[in-house]
């Protein structure tokens, strides 16, 4: 149902961006049962629903319980005690040096996107999004009016640096990358990521990428050099997320690694849309960094395992073609005709399955969108995962 427009101006920019995606599929489950023996598979949302281990809980609640500063504001750009240990963390596992001073910490990862792109791109200017995106970064450069130079990937999802060559205009402010990548899953090789920092660097203009589940990448050590190099602040901007690894969604607790002058630039966005990032979430993120590094260690190999099951399993389906397959995600090509859009809505119905279409990851009418699903597997098992390929193989338009 198309909702009314509101009775006073809109900004035309908000207006023409879409609405929230899970959101929207959220509403396709409203109202429905479905019977124990056939529960709701939602591979819609890529964020752990389970809480945090004890521990850190523990230690969420002994810090409101015990600390006046939780409750209070804190330094617009992050706990100064948090900042310094990304620093140091990261030093040593990208072999690079990094300082305190080059560390913001924000409401969450979006949050540590839309700064960062308010201190790049106003309207009117451009930035390169590979295809298929993560929707919310889309949605900011349209609100923003910031137009997006898609940049098409291939079939294996890889972005091609001199495809984005050939997109610069005057007007092109920055690149952003995300790797493992949300929604494909795949992995970016060290010397492509290498390679988009030397376009960006050779266009004068920023490379913004976004890391966000880098704790369940698939290589052991560094995914990318890019920090060894001590000019590393002047083209890379980094942003990272807490809630995946340590399971604070609703604490919302991001970051972004930066030159300390474009963090002065960040700092003024901050200060006006959330004043600073709130005190608990961050004192939880640093006593996970400080003692939950074992733990961290065994969510990983347990979505390298989920991962692993949507590989064997995606090959039970006849005709499907799992292109990515990373991190939380798999990028699942679907072999009917028939738009992913409404593909995904059957399914809640005739097979009790919650996915997101590849439609809201790609441009209107793009064919790739709507040949795929986005299935996002943090909180389906490995059974799960079975269950979720049987359902996938009875399906038939």
């Amino acid at each position: 149902m198309t909702r009314p427009v509101p009775p006073h101006p809109l900004n035309p920019a908000l207006a023409a961006t879409f609405a929230p995606p899970v959101m929207a599929a959220r509403r396709w489950i409203a109202g429905l049962d479905f019977p124990p023996d056939r529960p709701l598979l939602n591979v819609s949302q890529a964020a752990p629903v389970a809480p945090p281990p004890e521990a850190l809980r523990r230690a969420i609640a002994e810090a409101a319980l015990e600390v006046p500063q939780a409750h209070l504001y804190g330094p617009v750009l992050g706990l100064p005690e948090l900042r310094a240990e990304i620093a140091a963390q990261w030093s040593r596992a990208y072999g690079g040096a990094i300082g305190a001073d080059q560390v913001a910490i924000t409401q969450g990862c979006n949050q540590a996107f839309c700064a960062v792109m308010a201190t790049l791109a106003g309207a009117g200017d451009a930035v390169i999004l590979p295809s298929p995106w993560y929707f919310n970064h889309r949605m900011w450069l349209d609100m923003a009016g910031v137009r997006t130079q898609v940049l098409d990937t291939g079939p294996d999802l890889l972005p091609d640096p001199e495809a984005a060559h050939a997109l610069l205009t005057p007007e092109t402010r920055a690149i952003v990358l995300v790797t493992p990548n949300n929604p494909g899953g795949v992995e970016y090789p060290a010397d492509l990521v290498r390679a988009f920092a030397d376009l960006a660097r050779q266009a004068g203009i920023a490379l913004v990428l976004d890391e966000t589940y880098r704790d369940f990448d698939a290589r052991e050590g560094a995914p990318h050099a890019l920090f060894t190099d001590p000019d590393w602040d002047d083209t890379l901007i980094q942003l990272y997320s807490f809630s995946k690894a340590y399971r604070l969604t609703g604490h919302r607790v991001g970051a972004v690694l930066a030159s300390p002058a474009r963090l002065a630039q960040v700092e003024k966005f901050l200060d006006t849309v959330a004043i600073c990032p709130g005190q608990l979430g961050q004192m939880a993120a640093l006593w996970g960094m400080r003692h939950l590094g074992e733990w961290v260690a065994g969510e990983r190999r347990e979505i390298l395992a989920r991962r692993a099951a949507m590989v064997q399993g995606a090959a039970r389906l006849p005709g499907w073609r799992l292109t990515g397959c990373g991190a939380y995600f798999g990028w699942l090509e679907h072999p009917f005709d028939l738009s992913s859009h409404d593909m995904a809505r059957r399914l809640v119905t005739e097979a009790a399955v919650l996915a997101l279409p590849g439609t809201m990851f790609t441009p209107e009418g793009d064919p790739r969108g709507a040949g795929a699903l986005r299935i996002a597997f943090a909180n389906v098992d490995a059974d799960g995962i079975g269950a979720l390929i049987d359902r996938l193989a009875a399906f038939t338009p």
